[in-house]
C-alpha cells in the first residue's frame, strides 16, 4: 500500500497531459462534425430538399408560373427588313412637294433594291407614269396609293390553294423540289404535320438520297406528325424511293405522298435530269401528281428567280414556297416570280415553328411592306 500511494501521484502527473490532449481532439472532431452536417443541410435546402427549424413555419416553394405560348408573329412583324429596304426609299421619293423626274428615279432604284428585277419594276411603274401623264394622279401621296394598288394587282391574278383531289381513288402526290439549304426538307415536315391536322393520312418519301442527313431529318418529322415513312440506301436511285413510297401509300390507302427530292448532284444538268426522271416515275404510279412545290430561300434574291425557271422546266412547278422571308430584305422576289414566270407563291415561311409556314396573302403582304 505505501508503494501504491507513492506511484499514484506520479502516474497522475504523467497521464494528465495525454488525457487533456485526447479530450481536446474529441472536441475538435465534434466541432468539425457539426460544421459538416450544417453545410450538408444547407446544401440540401438549396437543391430543393426539405429542412425546417423547430417552431418555424413550413413554407411551400412558390409555383413556377406557367409558360404562355409564344404569340404567332404577324406578316408585318416578320417583314421588317424587306419593309425598311422598300418603303424607306419609297417614302423618301414620295415626300417631295411634287412628282418630278427625280421621283421616278428614286422609285425605280428602291424597287430594284428590293429585288423586283428590271422587267417587273418596269411593269409596275409604267401604268403609274400614264396616270401622272394624264393628270389622274398629281400628288406624291396619290402616287403612293396608286403604287400599292398596282403591286396588289400584280399579285392578285392566280390561285394559291394547295391542290388536293378528294375524288382520287389513289394517293395525291406532292413533289417538293429546290436546292440544298433552301429549307426543303423542313418544309415537307411542316406540310406533313399540317395535313395530318386536317385529318389526312400522309407518307413521306425520302427521295434526297445524296444528302446524308436528309433521310434522318425527314424521318424525325414523320415520327413527330404520325406520318408513314419510306427511305432508300444512301446514294441510291431517288426515283425508286419515290416509286416505292407511292406503291406503299396505294396499298395502305394513304391520302397524300410528300416526296423529298435531291437538291444537288455533280452539276446542274445532272440534277435537272434526275428531277425530270422523278417526275416521270411519279406520273407512272397509281397516284397522281397534284402539286410540284418549289422551295426558294428568299435571301437569295434574283438567284431565286433563276432557280424557279430551271426547276419549272424540269418538273412543271405548280407553286412556290418562299422560306426565310423573315430574314430577307429581298421581298420583291415575290413579284418577280409571279409576274415573270406566272408561278403562284402558295406558302411563305415566317420563322422556325410549324405554325410559321402560312398561306401567302397578297394584300396582306403588300400592306406589310408599306406599314
Amino acid at each position: 500500500m505505501p508503494a501504491l500511494g507513492f506511484f499514484a501521484p506520479r502516474f497522475a502527473a504523467e497521464t494528465a497531459p495525454t488525457i487533456f490532449i485526447a479530450l481536446a481532439a474529441l472536441v475538435i472532431v465534434f466541432g468539425i462534425g457539426v460544421v459538416v452536417v450544417g453545410r450538408r443541410r444547407s446544401a440540401k435546402v438549396k437543391d430543393g430538399g426539405f429542412a425546417t427549424q423547430v417552431g418555424a413555419p413550413t413554407v411551400a416553394p412558390a409555383e413556377k408560373p406557367a409558360e404562355q405560348p409564344a404569340e404567332k408573329p404577324s406578316v408585318r412583324e416578320t417583314l421588317v427588313k424587306a419593309r425598311s429596304s422598300l418603303s424607306g426609299a419609297i417614302a423618301t421619293a414620295l415626300t417631295r412637294s411634287s412628282i418630278t423626274d427625280s421621283t421616278w428615279d428614286e422609285l425605280e432604284e428602291s424597287l430594284l433594291r428590293a429585288d423586283l428585277g428590271v422587267a417587273t419594276t418596269t411593269r409596275v411603274l409604267q401604268p403609274l407614269r400614264k396616270l401622272v401623264a394624264s393628270k389622274t394622279v398629281t400628288e406624291p401621296g396619290e402616287l403612293m396609293t396608286a403604287l400599292k394598288n398596282e403591286m396588289r394587282g400584280q399579285l392578285g391574278r392566280v390561285s394559291r390553294e394547295l391542290r388536293f383531289d378528294d375524288s382520287l381513288q389513289a394517293p395525291n402526290i406532292w413533289l417538293v423540289v429546290g436546292v440544298n439549304g433552301s429549307g426543303k426538307t423542313t418544309t415537307i415536315g411542316k406540310l406533313g404535320a399540317q395535313q395530318r391536322k386536317l385529318g389526312r393520312s400522309v407518307l413521306m418519301a425520302a427521295g434526297d438520297t445524296f444528302r446524308a442527313a436528309a433521310g434522318d431529318q425527314l424521318q424525325t418529322w414523320a415520327q413527330r406528325s404520325g406520318a408513314e415513312f419510306v427511305r432508300g440506301a444512301q446514294g441510291g436511285d431517288p426515283s425508286s424511293v419515290i416509286f416505292d413510297g407511292i406503291a406503299r401509300a396505294t396499298a395502305r390507302k394513304i391520302d397524300l405522298v410528300l416526296a423529298d427530292t435531291a437538291g444537288r448532284l455533280q452539276n446542274n444538268n445532272n440534277l435537272m435530269d434526275e428531277l425530270s426522271k422523278v417526275r416521270r416515275v411519279a406520273d407512272k404510279g397509281e397516284g397522281e401528281v397534284t402539286e410540284v412545290l418549289l422551295v426558294i430561300d428568299a435571301t437569295t434574291g434574283q438567284n431565286g428567280l433563276n432557280q424557279a425557271k430551271q426547276f419549272s422546266e424540269a418538273t412543271q412547278v405548280t407553286g412556290v414556297v418562299l422560306t426565310k422571308l423573315d430574314g430577307s430584305s429581298k421581298g420583291g422576289i415575290v413579284f418577280a416570280i409571279e409576274t415573270e414566270l406566272g408561278i403562284p407563291i402558295k406558302l411563305v415561311g415566317l420563322g422556325e415553328t410549324i405554325d410559321d409556314l402560312v398561306e401567302f396573302d397578297a394584300d396582306e403582304f403588300v400592306d406589310a411592306l408599306f406599314v
